[in-house]
C-alpha cells in the first residue's frame, strides 16, 4: 500500500490524530516564556467552523478517486498537519526574523527538488504558485536580455502572455504539431529573425500533458543563443520516472538540468496545500538582480534572507514547512515511494486510452487523440459526427458522469489533433472534447469503476438519442 494513500472521506481526518503531540511538542520550545491569556469566543467559533463545513460541501470531491478532471490532488495528511503546525507560530518567510527555522527548512526543501532536475547549483525558491514563479523567471530574462522576444508555444500556459504583458516584454506565440508538442520548424523560422531572447519550453501542457522536445530546442540554442526557461508546473516531478515514459518525454526530461530556469509547482503534484510554486536558476549569480535595500528586515542576520532573491515579500513559512515534512516523509528519489505514486498515474492514463481507442475501433462511440498520453491526462472526442455534434455530445456525457459520481473535465481542442483526422487535418475548429486527469495514485486501483461509469453514461445517452 502506498505511503501517501489519502483518506476516502474527510470524515475521519489523519491530521487529528498527527497533531496532538507535536503541538505539545512544540508548547515545550516556548515554556519558559510567561502565560498570557489569548482571547476567545469558542461557542462562537465552532457554530462559525459549522457554517463554514455547510458552505465547503458545494464543492466537487477533489479529493475522491471518482473525481477525475481537472488538476486537483489532495494534499499528504503529513504535508496538512505540518502546515497546521507551522501556523501556530505563523511564519513568514521573507526574512530570517519572521521566519528562522522556517527559512532552514524552505532552503533544504528546494535543493532537494533542484537536485531532482539534475542542477549542480541553484539558485531557488518557493513562491505562492506557479504564475508568480513563472514571472520571476521571465523577469531574471528580461533582465539579461531586455526588450528581446518571449516565445511559447500555442498549447503552453495563457499566463505566459499575460506575465509578458505585465513586465513589458515582447511575446510571440510558436505554433503547436498535432500532438500538442512546440512545432520545430515555426520554432526556428522565430529565431531566425534575431530577436528572441528566451523561449519556454513547457513540460507538460495544461490540456494535454504535452511535453516540448527540449532536447531539440537546446540543440537550437547552441546555435541561435537564448534562454531556455522550462514550465514544469506541472509536469516537473515525472522526471523521476523518465525511464518510464515514451521516448520523446523521457529525453526531454533527461535534459532538464541543462535549461537556464524551471519552474515546478509543489502543490500539483508535489502533495501540497495552494499556493506553493516554485522557481530555480541554474546559474545563482542572478540573484544581482534581485539585490534592494531593507534595513528594517535583514538586520538580524548574517545568513541569506530568502526575501533577497525574491520578488515577493511576504510568504507563508508554513509552506515550506509542509513540503520539507512531505519530503522527508517521501524523498524526491528515482525508485522511491513518491516516484512510484507518479507512475501508478502514468499506467492509469496509458490504460484509459488503451480502452478509449478499443472502444472507438469497435462502435465509433470515442475518437481518440492522435497519440498516447505523455503523462498522466487523457482527452477524447466523441463520435458523435460534425465538430459542432461533437462539442454537444461531450457536454451531455460530462454531466451524465458527474450524475453518476464521476467527475471529469471538458476541453476546447483543435480537431485536427484527434486521430479520426490521422492528426493531418487543416481543420483548426474547436471540438469541445472529454478531459481526464488522472493524478492520483488510487486511480490505477478505481480505473475499472471509472471506465464502467463513463461507458454506462455513455451508452445511456446514446440510446436516448437512437430512441
Amino acid at each position: 500500500m502506498l505511503i501517501f494513500r489519502m483518506v476516502t472521506t474527510p470524515q475521519r481526518d489523519p491530521i487529528l490524530d498527527l497533531l496532538e503531540a507535536p503541538l505539545a511538542k512544540l508548547a515545550e520550545a516556548f515554556a519558559e516564556l510567561p502565560a498570557f491569556d489569548a482571547p476567545q469566543n469558542t461557542p462562537v467559533m465552532a457554530a462559525v467552523l459549522s457554517e463554514a463545513a455547510l458552505r465547503m460541501g458545494d464543492n466537487y470531491p477533489y479529493f475522491h478517486p471518482l473525481y477525475a478532471g481537472q488538476m486537483l490532488k489532495p494534499p499528504h495528511p503529513i504535508a496538512r498537519a505540518a502546515y497546521a503546525l507551522a501556523m501556530a507560530i505563523n511564519p513568514n518567510n521573507h526574512a530570517r526574523d519572521g521566519g528562522r527555522a522556517s527559512s532552514r527548512m524552505e532552503i533544504e526543501a528546494v535543493a532537494e527538488i533542484a537536485r531532482m532536475f539534475g542542477y549542480a547549483e541553484h539558485l531557488g525558491h518557493l513562491t505562492s504558485g506557479g504564475t508568480f514563479a513563472n514571472l520571476e523567471a521571465l523577469w531574471v530574462a528580461g533582465q539579461l536580455a531586455p526588450g528581446k522576444r518571449i516565445l511559447a508555444q500555442e498549447q503552453a500556459h495563457y499566463t505566459h502572455k499575460r506575465i509578458t504583458s505585465v513586465l513589458q516584454l515582447p511575446f510571440s506565440t510558436v505554433a503547436s504539431d498535432h500532438l500538442g508538442r512546440m512545432d520545430l520548424n515555426a520554432l526556428e523560422d522565430e529565431l531566425r529573425r534575431g530577436d528572441v531572447g528566451t523561449v519556454v519550453a513547457t513540460m507538460g501542457t495544461t490540456a494535454l500533458g504535452s511535453v516540448d522536445p527540449l532536447p531539440e530546442i537546446l540543440a537550437l540554442r547552441e546555435r541561435y543563443g537564448f534562454r531556455v526557461h522550462l514550465d514544469a508546473a506541472y509536469g516537473g516531478y515525472f522526471r523521476l520516472i523518465a525511464d518510464e515514459l515514451a521516448e520523446p518525454a523521457r529525453l526531454a526530461f533527461q535534459a532538464a538540468a541543462q535549461a537556464d530556469s524551471i519552474v515546478v509547482d509543489p502543490h500539483k503534484h508535489g502533495l501540497q496545500p495552494y499556493g506553493c510554486g516554485c522557481v530555480l536558476f541554474r546559474d545563482p549569480s542572478v540573484g544581482r538582480f534581485y539585490k534592494h535595500d531593507s534595513p528594517y528586515t535583514y538586520f538580524t542576520s548574517h545568513e541569506l534572507h530568502l526575501g533577497e532573491i525574491s520578488l515577493e515579500c511576504s510568504r507563508a513559512g508554513a509552506s515550506a514547512v509542509a513540503l520539507w515534512a512531505t519530503q522527508r516523509l517521501l524523498p524526491l528519489t528515482v525508485g522511491g515511494e513518491f516516484a512510484r505514486g507518479l507512475a501508478a498515474g502514468h499506467r492509469a492514463a496509458l490504460e484509459l486510452d488503451r480502452r478509449i481507442r478499443s472502444n472507438g475501433s469497435a462502435n465509433g462511440s470515442f475518437v481518440p487523440f492522435s497519440g498516447p498520453p505523455e503523462l498522466d491526462i487523457v482527452v477524447w472526442q466523441t463520435g458523435a459526427g460534425s465538430p459542432e455534434e461533437n462539442s454537444a455530445m461531450a457536454q451531455r456525457i460530462f454531466d451524465d458522469c458527474a450524475a453518476l459520481n464521476l467527475h471529469l473535465a471538458l476541453v476546447q481542442l483543435p480537431g485536427a489533433m484527434f486521430a479520426r483526422y490521422g492528426g493531418k487535418s487543416e481543420s483548426n475548429a474547436l471540438v469541445t472534447c472529454l478531459r481526464s486527469v488522472l493524478m492520483k495514485p488510487e486511480h490505477e486501483q478505481w480505473l475499472d469503476r471509472i471506465w464502467e461509469r463513463l461507458i454506462s453514461a455513455t451508452s445511456q445517452r446514446l440510446a436516448r438519442i437512437e430512441g
